[in-house]
């Protein structure tokens, strides 16, 4: 089998019995699902998929998510445009459910999450996840995915499963790496430059690795087909279609909008060691990014007086419009420092510290506050001086979180039986600081028509700064036991406290039959649970809004508030789930294969509720906006039950051939996920249920992601050729838009590419990804700048649907179109 068969094959039946772990020499490694150090994925009674380092980068991709979403059909990587931080951090799911509902760990230590919450509509709304563009992928041995809950395992997070990152130990020859490639359209030009080295000394062995990333930006804006300038146009026929003579207007750009990926930079290292002495084993890791992203938002007109006023009585601030970027520069980093050692009665004790952080800081750039210019439009200043006068950027302010964990386990191993027991302490912290007064303030005052902020992102002010910290502190009880040499039951029992809402306690029971070396079956049922975040517990982002001249509050409120009291929200508590899995595994001789299904209901879920106004049904939501001079107000709330129902199938093949090694993986996912009922406290149950979570709303939670995700693999090697050539179909998934909905066909994507050793010490490889140059269904919703315009003699300026050609809500595999690559690699 080559070694490039380390992929989702990695679910199948291991024909290892009890009794050869008692005979054998097996390396000390310990695989997620398990603290038996002896167990191998194969042999759980759980789901796991273990991909490795080799089977990543064959993909092309250049980044973690991507790499994932095209070897694990389970996993979703969904991208969005022009939304905010959205742009910079992905969400990233398992199972159709949302990122925060995923625990990952580095090196099976609990990882600490984004400071972002997804405030705008895309997937994953509402949610804080575990940034995986921050880990170097260079670093990476391999990835395991466990495909079940467990949250009695590990804790919070994890209800649709577990994603345990491994990195890079010792390895036998030290590497350096790099790879180019670009669009067909000729933009997103990406360069990866990444180098790894082991150090072994008297002091232990040290993994390195620095990575630099840099993409470029992508774009596939439709042309703008609304008029750009103050009285440049008219309907004279009334017939909709805008006549100009203005030869502004008809020289005017029509492409000024930037919809795609966004620009990144990235450094980004880890280091990973290990000391072995007579008494046990000293081992830790450090990882470290610093990001650097520029997206774009919506085009600002020049006859859009309230965002780009009037300097000289005809000429706006901006000329003709402007372009605003949000800049955001993340720096994550995380360090680890353990020891592990062998006690008596067989019992291996291991201590631990990790603490993470991510900070994410947001500039705006090429913008202006408006109502700076118009208060100093209103005290007579000339434009050219108001043009020197005003700045066109700012610091809009920063989110930041961190994570510190002590872990104290032990495992003690005995003769068909596995015991494990430990205790965990946690420290979170969260803040949000304030930006520049300039991306804040309203200067011209409560009858300005200039809207107060800098453009795009006004950022944070000092009302919304928090500094928050939360205890955590958990312990659990787990254990194996081999039945017979056939059959194995496992279960678990955690419980965990949390500063703020108390406890939680959470049980696993799961187990396996093998009816013979070829056929088997498995099962779990576990209860699990997530703690709301920091992020949901603490953020808020409110803004001051004038209507007829009275000032109201708009935004998102914290729960503690005087506000979410008054109206009678209930303080966040932890979402609670029960989970059934079930499943099928076979294996003979060159097949391999797994089916199951899994079914995950979850009470309390979290959202984000709707803007919530007045005159809606509720006498104590009416009196309580009017008396906090609020216009409308959203809220985290414990509101949603959902179902989550779906199956898993991985069938591998490697037929026996004379002179050559192949490797034939097909791999399904399935998921359904359903909104099944919504509940609410205080005066919010007095409301209809969609004018307190809308069927947008729903629609992220149920339909925004791929029902299904098939993957089909083949890798060929001959003689010195490696080829490999994969096929992703991406299901059918429906995104509600502007009060329209539109649902988008399933798309094939396919992938190819081939390697070649130069010397026994270089390896060179191309490659194309998207070979047909596949795109999802042309937008037909929430579109923006429609339009047609003519000059008065009838010639077409501009006639768009829009500038939205593909949606930017939701698009899974994105909406590039063709991408080529080549890179090499030296190894001495």
């Amino acid at each position: 089998m080559p070694s490039s068969a380390v992929t989702l094959a990695q679910t199948t039946i291991s024909l290892d019995s009890a009794d050869d772990f008692e005979d054998e020499d097996i390396e000390q490694v310990r695989v997620i699902g398990t603290r038996n150090f002896g167990r191998s994925s194969a042999q759980l009674p759980v789901a796991v998929d273990t991909i490795d380092a080799q089977r990543l980068r064959s993909t092309g991709h250049f980044e973690v998510g991507r790499m994932l979403q095209n070897t694990a059909p389970s996993f979703n990587f969904s991208s969005s445009a022009i939304s905010d931080g959205t742009d910079a951090i992905r969400p990233a799911t398992l199972r159709g459910l949302g990122p925060d509902q995923t625990l990952v760990l580095i090196n099976n230590k609990r990882r600490h999450t984004a400071a972002l919450v997804h405030i705008n509509t895309s997937v994953g709304r509402g949610t804080s996840g575990t940034d995986l563009n921050a880990i170097p992928a260079g670093a990476i041995k391999r990835i395991e995915i466990l495909r079940d809950g467990a949250a009695a395992q590990y804790g919070s997070d994890a209800i649709a499963g577990v994603i345990n990152i491994i990195l890079k130990d010792d390895v036998d020859y030290s590497s350096v790496y790099g790879s180019y490639g670009l669009h067909q359209e000729g933009d997103g030009n990406s360069a990866l430059l990444s180098a790894n080295h082991s150090i072994e000394s008297e002091f232990g062995t040290i993994n390195a690795t620095l990575e630099y990333r840099d993409r470029g930006s992508t774009n596939r804006a439709g042309q703008s087909g609304v008029c750009q300038y103050l009285l440049s146009c008219s309907d004279t026929d009334g017939d909709g279609v805008l006549e100009t003579s203005d030869p502004r207007e008809i020289a005017f750009p029509r492409t000024n909008f930037q919809i795609g990926d966004a620009e990144v930079k990235q450094l980004s290292g880890a280091l990973n060691g290990y000391r072995e002495t007579f008494d046990g084993e000293y081992y830790g890791f450090v990882t470290f990014s610093l990001r650097e992203t520029q997206s774009k938002g919506f085009f600002r007109r020049a006859n859009e007086l309230e965002k780009n006023p009037l300097i000289d009585g005809t000429q706006s601030f901006y000329s003709d419009g402007f372009l605003p970027e949000i800049d955001s520069q993340l720096l994550d980093y995380s360090i680890n420092a353990g020891y592990s050692t062998l006690l008596e009665s067989n019992i291996n004790m291991d201590i631990s510290f990790t603490f993470g952080r991510n900070q994410m800081q947001f500039d705006v750039n090429n913008s202006v506050n408006a109502s700076f210019v118009q208060e100093q439009v209103n005290s007579g200043l000339s434009a050219q001086q108001i043009k020197a006068n005003t700045p066109t950027q700012a610091y809009a302010g920063e989110l930041t979180t961190s994570l510190g964990t002590v872990n104290l386990d032990f495992v003690s191993e005995r003769i068909r039986k596995n015991y494990a027991w430990g205790l965990e302490l946690r420290l979170d912290q969260y803040e949000i600081n304030q930006g520049d007064e300039y991306a804040w303030f309203d200067y011209d005052g409560i009858e300005g028509v200039g809207a107060a902020g800098i453009q795009v992102f006004p950022g944070f002010t000092p009302d919304n700064e928090v500094s928050e910290t939360r205890f955590v502190y958990s312990a659990y009880l787990d254990a194996e036991w081999d039945v017979t040499t056939k059959s194995l039951v496992s279960g678990a029992l955690r419980y965990d406290h949390y500063q703020g809402f108390g406890g939680t306690l959470n049980a696993k029971l799961a187990g396996r039959l093998d009816f013979s070396p070829a056929l088997a079956i498995r099962g779990s049922i576990n209860t699990g649970f997530r703690a709301p975040s920091m992020q949901q517990l603490y953020f808020n982002n409110i803004s001051t809004q004038f209507n007829n001249g009275s000032a109201a509050q708009v935004g998102t409120f914290r729960n503690d508030s005087d506000l979410a009291h008054q109206i009678g929200i209930r303080e966040l508590q932890e979402e609670q789930s029960v989970s059934f899995n079930a499943g099928l595994l076979y294996s003979n001789h060159n097949i391999t294969a797994t089916l199951d299904f899994y079914l995950i209901n979850i009470d309390d879920r979290i959202v984000i509720s709707e803007q919530l106004t007045r005159g809606l049904g509720s006498l104590q939501l009416d009196q309580a906006l009017l008396q906090n001079s609020v216009q409308s107000a959203q809220f985290f709330i414990n509101a949603a039950e959902t179902e989550t129902k779906g199956l898993d199938l991985v069938v591998s093949w490697f037929p026996e051939l004379a002179d050559s090694d192949l490797e034939l993986t097909a791999a399904l996912n399935i998921t359904d996920t359903e909104v099944t009922n919504i509940n609410a406290s205080g005066s919010l149950s007095e409301l209809n249920d969609l004018d307190l979570f809308g069927e947008q709303a729903r629609s992220i939670i149920e339909d925004w992601q791929p029902e299904s995700h098939a993957i089909l693999s083949a890798n060929y090697t001959y003689e010195d050729w490696q080829l490999d050539f994969n096929l992703n179909r991406y299901g059918k998934y429906r995104v509600i838009d502007g009060q329209q909905s539109q649902q988008f066909s399933s798309k094939w994507l396919a992938d190819v590419r081939a390697g070649y050793p130069l010397t026994e010490a270089t390896l060179i490889h191309f490659g194309v990804n998207n070979l047909t140059n596949t795109y999802p269904d042309t937008n037909l919703i929430g579109q923006s700048r429609e339009g047609r315009i003519e000059t008065n003699t009838g010639d077409v300026v501009v006639d768009s649907a829009g500038v939205f050609t593909y949606s930017r809500r939701a698009a899974p595999f994105g909406f590039n179109g063709r991408f080529y690559y080549a890179g090499i690699e030296s190894r001495f």
